[in-house]
């Protein structure tokens, strides 16, 4: 179970009534497409960024930012449930455009901006452009 995400933290996002519906009251349904979301997120940022400490932040010390696809990717998860054929047009774009700035921040193209970054030697490691060759050889004397 995540605490990234409060039940607080959606009624920026959707109507208490309407995410109610979606889960039928079930808090569990909630917490597993939050750990979900967060999962998928993970996957993206874990080679610039500390995902570990991004997602055990609490209250103010969380990147709203982050946050806020955090919970865009979630309700998407949960729409998925009650009804894929008929999810919102808005749904579907805030989905699309949180998975593509995700894809933006893995393609070096985004930085996001008070997150924490990894330690240097790790960064060198998972850096795309991170070049190498062979040793030298000397062939004549």
């Amino acid at each position: 179970m995540s605490k990234f995400i409060t039940q607080e933290d959606y009624d920026a996002s959707i109507h208490r009534e309407i995410l109610d519906a979606l889960t039928r009251s079930d808090n569990a349904i909630v917490e597993i497409c939050e750990d979900r979301a967060i999962a998928e997120m993970r996957g993206y940022l874990n080679a610039r960024y500390d995902v570990d400490e991004i997602f055990s932040a609490e209250g103010e010390a969380r990147n709203q930012l982050i946050l806020m696809l955090a919970i865009d990717i979630t309700v998407y998860h949960l729409f998925s449930i009650h009804n894929p054929q008929k999810i919102s047009q808005v749904r579907k774009d805030r989905y699309e455009r949180a998975v593509e700035w995700l894809k933006q921040v893995a393609a070096y193209k985004i930085t996001i901006d008070g997150a924490p970054l990894l330690p240097d030697e790790t960064l060198q490691q998972n850096n795309p452009y991170l070049m190498k060759s062979n040793p030298k050889r000397i062939n004549h004397m």
